[in-house]
């Protein structure tokens, strides 16, 4: 346990033992070693006792870690209106977010897209989550429910075609990667064994074949300029997530939200030891083989591998920015003006000053986060262009 994390409660920690019990069980399985992305998955997502799946504060003060919604309405009253002409489009349509986390952000944004009057005709929440459902429905219950639009929480990416925007916040960074790591002896795998003492620590073997592949795809030549050993990591699976929760929206916009490098500065030399990171109790460290299931474990974007994914779906980039340019195409100062001119006292101006800046400065959300906003028409809507 570092010095510096809290320790966690009688029950945190039992709860931590449980899941580590089950990830050891299919180690040993798994003839003594885990691929990183499998640890991965299962500390995040394992069935009742996964980070995501448990029932834990995970946003806000209360919990691990604070997104963009949390602040306030400021990021959701902007993204409003980006999102605002889409729904336009569609004549009406239907917000689809993905992994909407304590319900803020979606209320917040159905409550600007009706100042605006831009109402979808639906807005559909994607969370596995028994426990988050229960709070984003207590959120939108006591916020939104005089706006008569309809709600709805599904398990899968919709089946049937439908026309409105896709938003996803902060959902991609929890994607599973493979952590690989190029040494003077060549390409290694990165994978989670179990010392004598039961606890879980790093195992090196030989690449197999796809992830070389996949190696290769992502550092496109660049590998002779990166210094020995280098540590990092790729997401095998975003196409074919990008391709399944975008299969069915024929007409309209995909837009996420997430920190990230673009422009071929993911796998810079100066990054020899990769982007991932773990957050506990607005603290972030590098260790995700402790804390099991307690702690959030995350890896930045690489937007270059999403606008691939977009445009192998047939979507064309819109917008690709970072934060604070896109809030202000978006009308920060507008958002900002008329919040400053209503607020209560200083202290809630004050406040309201902290979010934006928080949002916008290079040091915080400001460029550590981009936004990518990809398009797609029917092809109706393409002829008659």
């Amino acid at each position: 346990m570092h010095a510096d994390l809290p320790a966690p409660s009688h029950d945190e920690a039992e709860h931590s033992e449980r899941l580590a019990a089950l990830i050891r069980a299919e180690i040993a399985s798994a003839g003594g070693a885990l691929d990183f992305a499998r640890y991965m998955e299962l500390a995040l997502y394992a069935p009742g006792l996964g980070y995501y799946s448990a029932g834990a504060a995970k946003f806000g003060a209360a919990g691990d870690f604070v997104t963009a919604p949390e602040l306030g309405f400021v990021f959701a009253r902007c993204l409003a209106r980006a999102v605002a002409p889409v729904l336009g489009e569609v004549g009406g349509g239907d917000v689809l977010e993905l992994g909407p986390g304590s319900g803020a952000l979606a209320a917040d944004l159905l409550l600007d897209l009706d100042r605006l009057g831009a109402l979808p005709a639906r807005y559909r929440l994607l969370e596995r989550s028994a426990d988050l459902r229960a709070r984003q429905r207590e959120t939108l219950r006591a916020r939104c429910a005089h706006l008569g639009v309809e709600i709805e929480w599904i398990d899968t990416p919709p089946r049937e075609p439908w026309r409105g925007v896709l938003v996803a916040n902060e959902v991609i960074d929890a994607l599973p990667v493979r952590l690989f790591a190029l040494r003077e002896t060549g390409l290694h795998a990165r994978a989670v064994g179990i010392d004598e003492a039961g606890r879980f620590v790093w195992r090196e073997r030989d690449a197999d074949p796809a992830l070389r592949d996949q190696v290769a795809a992502a550092l496109a030549g660049s590998e002779a300029g990166l210094p020995r050993p280098y540590f990092s990591e790729v997401c095998p699976s975003l196409a074919a997530w990008f391709a399944e929760v975008t299969r069915t929206l024929e007409h309209g916009s995909a837009l996420f939200v997430d920190y990230g490098y673009a422009d071929g500065e993911y796998y810079a030399a100066a990054r020899r030891s990769g982007t991932l990171r773990c957050h506990y109790r607005h603290r972030a460290h590098n260790d995700p083989l402790i804390l099991t299931g307690l702690q959030d474990i995350t890896a930045w974007v690489d937007f270059d591998a999403l606008a691939r994914a977009g445009e192998t779906a047939e979507f064309t980039i819109a917008v690709h920015d970072t934060q604070a340019r896109f809030l202000i195409e978006n009308g920060l100062d507008e958002v900002f003006a008329d919040a400053y001119a209503t607020a209560q006292d200083e202290v809630a101006r004050y406040a309201l000053a902290q979010q934006v800046k928080r949002l916008t400065l290079p040091g915080e959300m400001g460029e550590r986060f981009r936004v990518m906003v990809l398009r797609r028409s029917s092809r109706e809507d393409a002829a008659r262009r």
